[in-house]
């Protein structure tokens, strides 16, 4: 058998990067929320719960998920 130097240990990915997502590849977006009362909204591609608490609330949105919550009138990309 072969060890191999247990090259298939788990992927440490650097957070330096101030508002990049998890994988680096691209950032994640602000959403801005103009409603009146509270909305929790589900991520289409992660599953991520977005609970935007008041009027004008920002979140950052993982970049997976903004492409759908475009489409959601009383959020506005930052």
């Amino acid at each position: 058998m072969c060890n191999c130097g247990n090259k298939r240990g788990p992927l440490v990915l650097s957070s330096g990067q101030a508002g990049a997502s998890a994988t680096g590849i691209w950032s994640d977006i602000w959403f801005e929320y103009t409603g009146g009362t509270a909305l929790t909204v589900k991520g289409f591609i992660t599953g991520r719960m977005y609970r935007f608490s008041e009027r004008g609330a920002l979140l950052l949105v993982d970049y997976r998920d903004a492409a759908k919550m475009l489409l959601i009138p009383s959020l506005k990309r930052k």
